[in-house]
């Protein structure tokens, strides 16, 4: 089953077919989940405003507003950003299947639908999205100060520590929005490496924005410091001549975070963060991440950036 026995997945199934209406609810039932159903797209909206899906089943070709013109709707609503999207279609040729990808379906499933295909890939879907909802909570329980932005600069989202500095610079949201905003759009148009910093004047306290890299279509992460402290991978990097990429993975490592964890929020493979790992434990002279993460944290510690 798809389900955990403590809370079902929510899947919200969009389809003018009563038919198929009926046959998916019988199937994702069976499976333990959650169906809401709708039979256009202003309702399918209606009903994800009002209580958002885990997931979302949506056929393409339907009246009034189609699925994809629905699918982009959705997205323009924050709270279902993240929320996938698997298209369902009779349509199989490349450009239909390139509508839904660019509208923000993360999938497609031909029709008549396979049950057990459906299911599957159902699955996967939604393992990916408790993964970024997992990174995402870890960012803002380690105390990051991590936000992201669209391509036009706009924040989309943010940890607490993030709107506590912009706070304690007396950057408000007017502050955010004709200022900051521009001055990203211009910035990622001219397309910054990964690792690159911007100053940021903010009106009481000179700032930093690092540019993390783009980690979802039209979504970037960057994280903020005061200009003059550094960020705490900059003093690890110093303090054990780290690369940039060893010295995220130690910050984590002192934040208490798995392999996994840090793979998923530094967009890099389990095994790439083993392999940077490595070159940490020989620079610090540790043997294992225990003892890596103690040497972080006090050293972090004895600079005044922990408790």
């Amino acid at each position: 089953m798809i389900a955990s026995e403590q809370k079902a997945d929510v899947v919200l199934v969009v389809d003018d077919s009563a038919e198929t209406l009926g046959m998916l609810s019988q199937v994702l039932d069976e499976e333990g989940l959650t169906v809401l159903i709708a039979l256009d797209g202003e309702q399918a909206i209606n009903i994800a405003n009002k209580m958002t899906p885990d997931i979302i089943l949506l056929d393409a070709i339907m009246p009034n507003i189609d699925g994809f013109e629905t699918c982009r709707r959705m997205k323009q609503d924050a709270g279902l950003k993240n929320t996938p999207i698997i298209f369902m279609t009779g349509l199989s040729d490349t450009e239909h299947i390139v509508m839904g990808l660019e509208a923000g379906g993360v999938d497609y499933i031909a029709k008549p639908i396979n049950p057990q295909e459906l299911v599957a890939r159902m699955r996967v879907h939604l393992s990916n999205a408790r993964m970024t909802q997992s990174a995402r909570m870890a960012l803002d329980t380690a105390g990051q100060n991590i936000f992201t932005t669209g391509s036009s600069g706009q924040m989309l989202w943010a940890t607490p520590q993030v709107f506590a500095l912009f706070e304690a610079a007396l950057a408000d949201s007017k502050w955010l929005e004709t200022m900051l905003a521009p001055l990203l759009r211009a910035w990622l148009g001219r397309g910054p490496e990964q690792g690159r910093k911007l100053p940021l004047d903010a009106p009481l306290k000179k700032l930093q924005c690092k540019y993390l890299g783009e980690i979802n279509t039209n979504e970037h992460l960057f994280r903020v410091f005061e200009e003059d402290e550094g960020s705490d991978e900059d003093v690890l990097k110093k303090a054990f001549v780290l690369t940039e990429r060893e010295a995220e993975v130690l910050l984590w490592i002192a934040n208490g975070k798995t392999n996994r964890e840090i793979a998923q929020i530094l967009e890099m493979s389990p095994r790439t963060v083993n392999k940077h790992l490595e070159q940490v434990f020989k620079k610090l002279g540790v043997e294992n991440r225990t003892a890596a993460a103690s040497v972080a944290i006090r050293l972090l510690s004895e600079s005044g950036r922990l408790g």
